[in-house]
C-alpha cells in the first residue's frame, strides 16, 4: 500500500492526496498492452513497472483554498454493494480513518466534489450509521454535475437484466456495471440528496474564488474536471477524463469504462493542448505517484514531466 502524503501548494492554496489503495489497471485500456506501453519509455518505473502492468491508485484530494476545505472524489468507501467488482465489493479499505490521521476532519469540510458518479468517486459520501446509509460530511455542500446526476438517476430507475442471459461479453460486463451503479447511487448518492446536502450545478462554473468546475465529458455524460487557480499558479484535477498517464502519450487510447470513447479521446487531446499551454499542473486522480506533473511536447505527442 502506499502511504505518506504528497501535497502540491498553487499559490496560496495546497491540495492534498490520500490514497485509499494501489491498483493495477489491466484491462481497462484494451490498447494498452505491455508492448505498446514499452514504446512509451517515460512510463517507467513508476506508471508501468517491470511486467508492463499498468501502476494506479485509488485516492482523493484534499483542497484548502480561501479558508475553505474542498474534497474532491470520495473512492470507493466501505462496507459498498458492488456485485461486479468482487475485489471492492463489502471490503473495507479505511479512507476515512487516513482523513483523519492526515489532520482533517468531516465536520470541517465546507464542500465535496464528485468530478463523476462512477462508483470508485463517490465512496466515503456516507458511511454505515446503525445499519443506514449517512452522510459522511454534514457541514458541506456536495456538488453534483447535473447532467452526471440525471443520467444516473435514470439507469437507476431502469428495469435491472441478469448479465447471466446475455451473450455479447461486453454487454454482460455493461449489465453488470449498471447494476453495481443502482447500488452506488442507492448507498453513495441518494442519502446526500435526502439529507438536503446536494446541488445539481450546470459547469462550468465557480463554486468558490479560485476553484472551477470544467466539463470534461466522454468517461461519462457529465464528468467535470476540477481547476484550481491562486496567485497566477494553476492546477487540474483530472477525474476519469484521464485514467492512466499512458493516455497522455496516445490520447486515442480509450478506456472500456467510457460512457463515448470518441468524446473522451477528443477531450483528452483538447485538455492536453490546454495544459501543454497553460503549464498547469495536472494531477491525475488515480495516476500512481508522484502524480502530478506538466505536461510537455514529446515529439509529435506529450508526456508527464513531475
Amino acid at each position: 500500500m502506499s502511504d505518506g502524503l504528497t501535497s502540491w501548494q498553487v499559490g496560496d492554496a495546497k491540495i492534498t492526496a490520500l490514497v485509499e489503495q494501489d491498483l493495477i489497471m489491466d484491462g481497462l485500456i484494451s490498447k494498452a498492452k505491455p508492448d505498446a506501453l514499452a514504446e512509451i519509455p517515460w512510463l517507467r518505473p513508476h506508471f508501468v513497472d517491470a511486467d508492463g502492468r499498468m501502476l494506479a491508485l485509488v485516492q482523493c484530494f484534499v483542497i484548502e483554498i480561501g479558508g475553505k476545505i474542498v474534497v474532491v472524489d470520495t473512492c470507493v468507501g466501505d462496507e459498498k454493494d458492488l456485485p461486479s467488482d468482487p475485489a471492492w465489493h463489502r471490503k473495507h479499505f479505511g479512507l476515512l480513518a487516513k482523513f483523519h490521521a492526515a489532520g482533517f476532519a468531516p465536520e470541517t469540510v465546507d464542500m465535496v466534489l464528485c468530478t463523476h458518479l462512477h462508483l470508485d468517486h463517490v465512496g466515503i459520501n456516507t458511511h454505515l450509521s446503525d445499519g443506514k446509509w449517512e452522510p459522511t460530511f454534514t457541514n458541506a455542500r456536495y456538488l453534483f454535475a447535473r447532467t452526471e446526476y440525471e443520467y444516473w438517476e435514470a439507469e437507476a430507475n431502469k428495469e435491472p437484466v441478469d448479465p447471466r442471459t446475455i451473450e455479447s461479453p461486453f454487454e454482460r460486463f455493461q449489465a453488470g456495471f449498471q447494476a453495481t451503479q443502482r447500488c452506488v447511487h442507492e448507498q453513495s448518492v441518494e442519502p446526500v440528496m435526502a439529507a438536503g446536502l446536494a446541488e445539481l450545478v450546470d459547469p462550468p462554473c465557480e463554486p468558490l474564488p479560485g476553484l472551477r468546475l470544467v466539463p470534461t465529458i466522454g468517461h461519462t455524460p457529465g464528468h467535470v474536471s476540477v481547476e484550481v487557480q491562486s496567485r497566477g499558479e494553476a492546477a487540474l484535477i483530472t477525474g476519469d477524463a484521464f485514467h492512466h498517464p499512458c493516455q497522455i502519450a496516445r490520447a486515442d487510447w480509450a478506456t472500456v469504462a467510457d460512457y463515448d470513447r470518441a468524446q473522451s479521446s477528443a477531450t483528452r487531446a483538447r485538455m492536453l493542448e490546454e495544459l501543454g499551454a497553460s503549464g498547469a499542473l495536472m494531477l491525475g486522480t488515480h495516476f500512481a505517484k508522484p502524480t502530478g506533473g506538466r505536461v510537455v511536447r514529446d515529439g509529435n505527442s506529450w508526456k508527464l514531466v513531475s
